[in-house]
């Protein structure tokens, strides 16, 4: 049986706890530094410097209410992927380094969120990737701590966001005669960036123990299965396949899909990765750079780790070449979300979050 993360994690949480409790120690909080330890010392030194000297300038840029965006791109999604960046090194989410700024932004996501519908709003990027972050935030943030004294009663918990934020993912699919996602969530038609977007937090959420139908798993990747050519080219929208074109993006979405859906069996799979790792020095164009090296760096680790270690030493050395004195990396996208993607494409070193798991 395969147990979901959510269970692994409080698992040995609850293993470490009675170890410390008959030590005399089992009152004190104690969220999983024995991992987190065991984790970081694995990582090489060049790649923690540059990584914490991101995490530095992103703590440093978050908006008083908890989010980013200045000068950049802002909402819900923007603020999932840099909890993600600062779950994903391993610091105690509770007690460590970025805590309260994991909690203000985390705050910032659940009052986004319509509290009737579930949407995240701007566009359902941003639901897809809030809802990844509060599935990778579930069980590790300790929702006692969460809200201000006196306000937790009045607002949601990360469950209840992320349960109400997979039910509007669900509805939007069941509406669209593609059996995936477009921009809006009322949208007749689909892409596959927007549709990877979605389906990943759906995937992450059913790792995390929320209950996600196998309906709709597999209608979404049915979708992606008919826009992918047998060389491995993934198109961009409609339903029925066409369009293909050299995008190291798409063809790294549907791959990641693929695996973390546990559909390795299939043809489409097997072309896609084959494309990846026939074509490693292939990066993305413009502002598609930061955002081709997040998928791709969870493609290749899932689907070909020899191949990733190779990809992965180029990435390593290009970031250290463009990293900025403040810790930034610069791109079209805006220097908060070229950083939040360029750190989340190199914390697959580091192997902690759940969604990065092989």
């Amino acid at each position: 049986m395969i147990v979901p993360a959510i269970l692994r994690r409080r698992a040995a949480y609850t293993s470490v706890l009675a170890v410390l409790t008959v030590l005399g120690w089992g009152d004190r909080p104690c969220y999983a530094q024995l991992p987190v330890t065991m984790h970081g010392e694995a990582v090489p030194r060049d790649i923690r410097e540059m990584y914490d000297r991101g995490l530095q300038y992103l703590a440093g840029s978050q908006n008083e209410d908890g989010d980013w965006g200045n000068g950049g791109y802002q909402g819900a999604g923007t603020t999932g992927m840099a909890v993600m960046a600062m779950l994903a090194s391993g610091e105690d989410p509770n007690f460590g380094v970025y805590s309260v700024q994991l909690r203000k932004a985390l705050r910032s996501m659940i009052r986004q969120q319509d509290a009737s519908t579930g949407y995240f709003g701007n566009s359902m990027y941003h639901h897809g990737f809030a809802t990844l972050a509060l599935s990778e935030a579930y069980g590790a943030v300790d929702d006692r701590d969460l809200w201000p004294q006196g306000e937790g009663d009045r607002q949601r918990s990360i469950g209840e966001a992320l349960e109400l934020g997979v039910r509007a993912s669900i509805t939007s699919q069941k509406n669209n005669p593609t059996s995936a996602w477009r921009y809006s969530p009322n949208g007749n038609d689909a892409d596959t960036s927007v549709s990877g977007a979605v389906l990943m937090g759906l995937l992450a959420a059913r790792n995390a123990g929320i209950e996600v139908p196998d309906e709709s798993v597999d209608s979404a990747i049915k979708y992606f299965a008919n826009m992918t050519s047998e060389n491995g080219m993934v198109g961009y929208s409609g339903g029925f396949g066409g369009g293909f074109d050299e995008s190291i993006a798409r063809i790294s979405i549907a791959t990641l899909v693929y695996a973390i859906s546990r559909q390795k069996d299939l043809p489409e799979y097997e072309a896609t990765l084959k494309h990846l790792s026939r074509n490693l020095e292939q990066t993305g164009a413009g502002h598609y750079q930061q955002y081709t090296d997040y998928y791709k760096a969870q493609a290749l680790f899932q689907g070909d780790i020899e191949a990733w270690e190779k990809w992965n030493k180029l990435l390593v050395r290009r970031l250290r070449d463009s990293q900025q004195e403040d810790g930034s990396f610069s791109g079209q996208l805006g220097p908060e979300t070229s950083t939040q993607l360029s750190l989340l494409a190199l914390a697959v070193n580091y192997r902690f979050l759940p969604i990065y798991e092989r």
